[in-house]
């Protein structure tokens, strides 16, 4: 859906861009609804020859990052429309070429208020989402009624009910932003008014002496957009009141919608221009997505997929406090080799993972954190001498 909306986007107002290829890993015989048929190729190296910039939608943390490695080597920016894979090899990616997060999508959509918010001179205190439905572990059957009548993946579908979908978006921003969390999972208020939820986080972040993510289940109001939760000046709380905002001290910034392919053609003008990164994982993230088991599981047993599956769905979590947590986007096809409780928080040692690209970037991740951590303890004893 993301990209024919993207390519139809493309076409029919933006008369100073062009698609010029359109990768897919489907046969291009069977594919005859396409908007853009004539683009279709099966070839990265086809693809990125053909390209001054590539725009990443598959959703795949796998295939995309073959692809955006790929990309860099050739020095192409990448746009994506893709947190899963921002948040598990994004911030490898992003020290390796121009890689941004898209506008449209919930982490583009805070990226895009945040700049605002700043450039008016506020402080943000809380970077919000808004979610309209959460059930930790959905039914197959529901998650294919629901699938087929929205017209998206059951696999998408699960991962946006299960909460999965909204941990990675708000890890993605966390890191972009340097913001922390109040706790693992984060608080997922359940507001009737969005001022008075906003206050409540507003609170936890000053207590926490630092800017958080999070969100809230909106009930009696819209569920499709984000928020901020800022302060200002002491000084201009007059005219900020005047100006409809409130007394303060905390003022909520509302963008009511995210749309998705339709606000992606921003991001790709921005990039072109010389505009730089809206948003990545960034190059040392703080916080990560960890996988908690959704049932009992029994050695043996396969965790077929992680984002979007029925055995395990994502957890906000600090890195710091969870260094043997595997991160959701790595699992694929996962066999167990212990037993697994409800609600369990999986290991590396729980499981035997498949050789991958991006398993080797997390190994090797994993591995420099090690590093700086001793480097940090050495510097730290040096000091103590």
């Amino acid at each position: 859906m993301i990209s024919r909306c993207f390519v139809r986007l493309i076409m029919q107002h933006y008369p100073d861009l062009r698609i010029t290829r359109v990768l897919t890993r489907r046969g291009i015989d069977a594919i005859d609804d396409f908007p853009l048929r004539e683009a279709l190729t099966n070839s990265i190296d086809d693809l990125v020859e053909h390209s001054d910039l590539i725009v990443e939608c598959s959703g795949d943390v796998f295939f995309g990052t073959q692809v955006i490695e790929r990309a860099f080597e050739a020095g192409l920016p990448v746009v994506t429309v893709n947190a899963e894979l921002q948040v598990t090899t994004g911030s490898w990616l992003a020290g390796k070429g121009l890689l941004t997060e898209a506008e449209g999508d919930q982490p583009g959509s805070l990226a895009a208020l945040h700049e605002d918010a700043v450039q008016m001179g506020f402080k943000p205190l809380v970077y919000g989402n808004m979610k309209g439905f959460l059930n930790h572990n959905p039914s197959r059957e529901d998650m294919a009624y629901w699938s087929k009548r929205q017209g998206i993946s059951i696999d998408q579908t699960t991962s946006f009910t299960d909460g999965t979908k909204v941990q990675i978006e708000q890890v993605v921003v966390g890191n972009g932003f340097g913001a922390s969390i109040s706790r693992p999972g984060l608080e997922g208020l359940a507001s009737t008014d969005l001022n008075r939820s906003a206050s409540v986080l507003g609170l936890i972040a000053e207590n926490l002496g630092q800017p958080i993510v999070d969100y809230v289940i909106p009930s009696g109001y819209p569920a499709g957009g984000v928020f901020l939760v800022c302060r200002h000046d002491e000084a201009q709380a007059p005219a900020i009141e005047y100006f409809k905002l409130g007394p303060g001290p905390y003022y909520v910034l509302s963008r009511p919608f995210h749309l998705c392919s339709l606000e992606v053609g921003k991001t790709v003008r921005r990039v072109l221009a010389g505009g730089g990164v809206l948003l990545n994982n960034s190059t040392k993230p703080t916080l990560g997505v960890a996988a908690m088991a959704k049932h009992e599981m029994k050695p043996g047993e396969i965790i077929m997929r992680g984002i979007g599956g029925f055995d395990v769905r994502g957890e906000a979590i600090r890195l710091a406090d969870e260094p043997e947590h595997v991160p959701i986007g790595l699992l694929r096809n996962t066999v167990l080799k212990r037993a697994l409780e409800p609600g369990q928080m999986i290991t590396f040692d729980d499981i035997e993972l498949q050789p991958s690209r991006v398993l080797d970037i997390i190994l090797q991740q994993r591995q420099e954190a090690g590093r700086a951590d001793a480097l940090a303890v050495n510097n730290y004893a040096r000091a103590t001498l």
